[in-house]
């Protein structure tokens, strides 16, 4: 039984689906967060900040959507989205493989407390999707964009309360590609936000 839904293609809203989709991807993400952490911890000592967040994006996001592209141009992935999900196992074990030895890099390296809780909430949010991933489609768009605007809102406060929507844009945006059914992007937003402030909370 086909995991995704018909949508309409060629259409204005398509259209914008596909830029949210790739705009808000969790590779991007994964580059842009540790960014916004760390230079928030280290201000005003931006040039600080934009190192550790060097470490901390090489093995975030930059070695894991490597490892993505390299199965795309094998033949081995459908998409850089990987919307077959019975590929998604070995890219995502990779991935979390690539993030623990950031995470102990940083650790030893002697890091900013939030960046590494940063990392730890990747490692969660991703150790999640994984699991889940082995028996049902969750979104991993969904998860790790709710983690992101969790983090954001504990580090910045209520005035980024309204960035959840962004939360709502992006699983709005799978649902139209028929890339997930709603109840995929909502378990996965849920389980991010949960996954995120929990783990954030806890470090920091």
């Amino acid at each position: 039984m086909s995991e995704t839904i018909d949508a309409p293609a060629g259409s204005a809203a398509d259209r914008v689906a596909r830029a949210v989709t790739e705009v808000f991807a969790p590779a991007v993400l994964a580059a842009v967060m540790p960014v916004v952490v760390a230079v928030h911890d280290t201000a005003p000592a931006v040039g600080v900040g934009l190192g550790w967040a060097a470490v901390a994006v090489l093995f975030c996001a930059v070695v894991p959507y490597f490892v993505i592209w390299w199965g795309v141009r094998r033949g081995r992935l459908t998409d850089h989205h990987i919307g077959v999900r019975e590929q998604r196992r070995t890219p995502l074990v990779l991935g979390l493989l690539s993030v623990l030895v950031g995470l102990a890099v940083l650790v030893l390296l002697g890091a900013p407390r939030p960046l590494v809780a940063m990392v730890v909430v990747m490692f969660g949010v991703g150790l999640m999707v994984t699991l889940v991933n082995q028996v049902w489609k969750l979104s991993v768009h969904a998860a790790v964009a709710a983690g992101s605007v969790a983090v954001l809102v504990v580090l910045f406060g209520p005035a980024l309360v309204p960035a959840v929507a962004l939360v709502g844009l992006v699983g709005w945006s799978r649902v139209r590609l028929a890339d997930h059914t709603p109840g995929q992007v909502v378990a996965g937003a849920v389980a991010g936000a949960l996954v995120a402030v929990s783990a954030f909370l806890g470090l920091t």
